[in-house]
């Protein structure tokens, strides 16, 4: 088989499954177009802001995408490009883009808080509070690592510094003169879509290398980048939406709209066959664990992701005009995801078994170079020379991981609320209808956005300095999973409890639960000798997962004799 069919073949079958499918689960949610969402009734300008489905698309799927959908699939080649294909093919569309679909619609109809206040509601408070602490170990890691991975990327490569530092310049420009109406969406997009990629074509020529601008070392320059870039995330994760985040990554969206347009005409003009074997069996003749559960954990975004239900809840709820726009937005988005991990497929499975494993082996973040590489080999396919395409490939993923660490910074702020808020007054103080109980001043204090803000970033800074963030990400790719599954478990509770079907979310939560799990005993056992801090993590994680699925079973058996009593004549 070719790259060629397999891309087309993926693509056809993404689309019918938005049309399809994606009807289906409006059918079931009873999506309302005509019911006022959050973003309109609790408009604060800040967080809760009506949004361009254009522009929320743009958002949502620049947050959502960052390098997972490339470095996942690139790094489970290894297991054979057929088991991969097949779990980013079924995973994605019955699991991954419905997973996202339904967190955003639970959110969207809880007046845009997160998928914790949900599970408060079929869980109890202890329930919700031990959700939130799971969800924000899982986001400080994510800011400690793209904190890292960005750094790196700009000691590695300096014009993608500079390239990045031009896009925080330009989106708050854009910000401001959709804001006041100066211009309509198109018009901006014509002048600031093309700016964007002069700002790349400039970071080529004003390369921002900072331990030759500061004279020191390159363990030095990677501290100055952390305080940087975590000052960054904290501005970014505080000011309104609509002048950085919503901007910055409509424009950041348009290169990977360009990446992608790049990676599909490549794939398709080089028709490359696919050299690595269809499945690889480890030695001993098993493919547990390493097939199973692992490849499930390996590729993440691009087939499902816990992580996706953070920002379908956290941020891109509070934006969503209409009810309609969820498939779009929420469920498309995932699809859109799914179209990029084939094509991450077809960037590494050209070649040969020998040839991945010596480029794999390279480099410790080998994954986003060996992609950039594929593509850039296709794209000579176009007539681009190699080296161009494979430069603008890195600058892109580059810019993506940014946009990921301050979505990641206010998913965090917004569950460090929620924790230590009382649940009736998050967030919708604003709300005419909400409760106006008093709170203490402690609490008020930990509860405002700036102490909250200032919490996880010092978090992460510390996570940092001890280095345990690269060591414990075997383990958060476990723990996204399980994420996964738990939203799940609240989607199938609130199902039963409306009485819709619920068979289509309870299954995939069940197939979850068990990967993941398996997965983080997996790791567990694997470090306990090499990394006691590592395997510490994974069994309170698990201890959590194991908690909340004591009161899921209490709850669904309450649910059953409920049901049963109503039933009776």
């Amino acid at each position: 088989m070719n790259t060629s069919s397999l891309l087309i073949a993926g693509i056809v079958y993404f689309a019918f499954a938005y049309i399809v499918y994606g009807r289906v689960l409006e059918k079931i949610f009873r999506v309302d177009k005509s019911r006022k969402c959050p973003s309109e009734r609790m408009a604060d300008g800040i967080d809760y802001v009506k949004t361009n489905p254009m522009v929320l698309f743009g958002h949502h799927f620049a947050s959502i995408a960052g390098a997972g959908p490339i470095v996942g699939p690139v790094l489970a080649a290894k297991y054979g490009w057929v088991p991969a294909v097949v779990w980013i093919l079924l995973g994605c569309v019955f699991i991954g883009a419905m997973h996202d679909f339904a967190a955003m619609y639970l959110s969207v109809r809880h007046d845009g808080r997160s998928v914790a206040y949900v599970v408060e509601k079929e869980l109890g408070y202890w329930g919700r509070q031990i959700f939130l602490v799971f969800c924000l170990v899982l986001l400080v890691l994510v800011v400690a690592v793209f904190t890292d991975q960005v750094a790196n990327s700009f000691l590695n490569t300096p014009s993608v510094a500079t390239s990045s530092i031009l896009f925080i310049v330009l989106a708050p420009i854009m910000g401001c003169v959709l804001k006041n109406k100066l211009l309509d969406l198109l018009e901006a997009s014509l002048i600031f879509v093309p700016l964007t990629f002069l700002c790349i074509w400039l970071g080529t020529l004003f390369p921002c290398d900072l331990p030759a601008l500061l004279g020191v070392s390159v363990s030095q320059a990677r501290i100055v980048w952390y305080l940087i870039l975590l000052y960054y995330a904290f501005i970014a994760s505080t000011i309104p939406v609509w002048f950085m985040l919503q901007p910055r990554d409509y424009l950041n969206s348009f290169l990977l709209y360009a990446m992608m347009i790049v990676g599909v005409a490549g794939v398709i003009a080089a028709r490359a066959t696919l050299t690595m074997p269809t499945i690889v069996i480890p030695e001993g003749g098993s493919v547990i664990p390493d097939v199973f559960p692992l490849l499930f954990v390996t590729i993440a975004c691009g087939a499902c992701s816990g992580f996706h239900s953070l920002v379908a809840s956290g941020t891109s709820s509070k934006q969503i005009a209409n009810e309609k726009d969820i498939r779009r937005v929420g469920y498309g988005g995932m699809l859109v995801e799914g179209v990029l991990a084939i094509i991450a497929i077809c960037s590494v499975c050209y070649l040969s078994a020998e040839n991945y494993a010596t480029l794999a082996s390279q480099t410790h973040n080998a994954a986003p170079t060996m992609f950039a590489m594929g593509v850039g080999h296709f794209a000579e396919a176009l007539g681009i020379p190699s080296y161009i395409g494979s430069t603008f490939i890195v600058l892109t993923i580059s810019a993506f991981i940014l946009t990921s660490l301050d979505t990641g910074t206010r998913l965090a702020r917004f569950l460090w609320q929620e924790l230590v808020m009382p649940s009736e007054k998050m967030p919708a103080v604003n709300s005419a209808d909400a409760p106006q109980r008093p709170i203490g001043r402690g609490r008020a204090f930990l509860g405002n956005r700036w102490t909250g803000t200032i919490a996880i970033i010092v978090l992460a800074f510390l996570m940092l300095c001890t280095g345990e963030s690269v060591r414990m990400w075997p383990v958060f790719g476990a723990a996204n999973q399980l994420l996964a599954a738990m939203t799940l478990l609240t989607v199938t509770l609130f199902l039963l409890r409306k009485r819709y079907p619920w068979l289509f979310a309870m299954l995939p939560m069940l197939f979850m639960w068990g990967v993941s799990v398996f997965a983080l005993a997996n790791l567990m056992q694997a470090n306990w000798e090499k990394n006691k801090y590592l395997s510490c993590i994974a069994i309170l994680l698990l201890v959590m997962a194991v908690i909340l699925a004591v009161l899921a079973v209490k709850r669904l058996l309450n649910a059953r004799k409920n049901s049963q009593g109503v039933s009776a004549p």
